[in-house]
């Protein structure tokens, strides 16, 4: 099993730019957020990151351990692991896609993504969270399911009608995937979105169109969904932390 981690984002937001660094490069409870990713994936047999903005700034932290893909132009998440592409070196098997930027995830977590994955004979394993009725939804993307609870797609939150900002399990991002059918998926990934980018959250449904197997690994209620994108947020993921510790 491997790892892809995107980590070349800017972090415009989190004013990251300011502090002359990556997004993932900025501090949690006194380390990079991007550690703890790696920390938690590390039962991988490889990790791939996926830099850009600054690269030299986390190759030069991580010690140069790993593999390095570079993403010359953020034109989305899709974009982004498809660049890792080359680096696989015709690996048949599953691969876990993760963000620098989100360090709250588990390594139970993860490891139970692939146990899922592996037990349902997935192609497609999608991390997804539903948030208590009476907390305030994240702008994340909604998990559509049809009358029989099987997943359809996935809709970014930008992209929403009214109907399915009412959705309650949200997509976080993450998943685990078969390796050729992933990258055979990203090259049909399309950019006809209010944003212009080229989205990893089409997989699920462009695996459905080729009648490949999407499963989902479902948390409720959980902190670990919670990334950094702004300073409010930061300063949450940083509290999680030293709460864990």
């Amino acid at each position: 099993m491997k790892t892809i981690i995107l980590a070349g984002g800017k972090g415009k937001r989190l004013m990251s730019e300011n502090h002359e660094m990556p997004k993932a490069m900025r501090e949690v409870n006194n380390r990079p957020m991007i550690d703890y990713v790696i920390e938690n994936t590390s039962f991988s047999d490889e990790i791939i990151l996926v830099v850009g903005y600054k690269k030299e700034t986390i190759i030069e932290h991580t010690k140069r351990k790993y593999t390095y893909v570079y993403q010359k132009d953020q034109l989305g998440t899709g974009h982004a692991a498809l660049c890792a592409y080359s680096a696989l070196n015709n690996y048949k098997g599953p691969i876990l896609l993760t963000f620098g930027d989100m360090p709250l995830f588990t390594k139970a977590t993860y490891q139970k993504m692939f146990e899922i994955h592996g037990k349902e004979h997935a192609d497609c394993t999608i991390l997804t969270a539903t948030v208590d009725s009476d907390a305030p939804l994240p702008k994340y993307g909604r998990i559509v399911r049809d009358s029989h609870g099987d997943v359809i797609k996935v809709v970014e939150d930008k992209d929403c009608n009214d109907e399915e900002k009412m959705i309650r399990e949200l997509n976080v991002g993450v998943m685990v995937c078969d390796s050729e059918k992933l990258f055979a998926c990203l090259k049909e990934v399309g950019n006809s979105n209010k944003q212009h980018e080229y989205y990893l959250t089409e997989v699920p449904e462009i695996m459905k169109k080729n009648n490949y197997l999407v499963t989902t690994y479902q948390l409720f209620g959980s902190d670990e969904i919670y990334g950094a994108n702004t300073i409010d947020e930061l300063a949450f993921v940083e509290k999680v932390l030293k709460e864990r510790a």
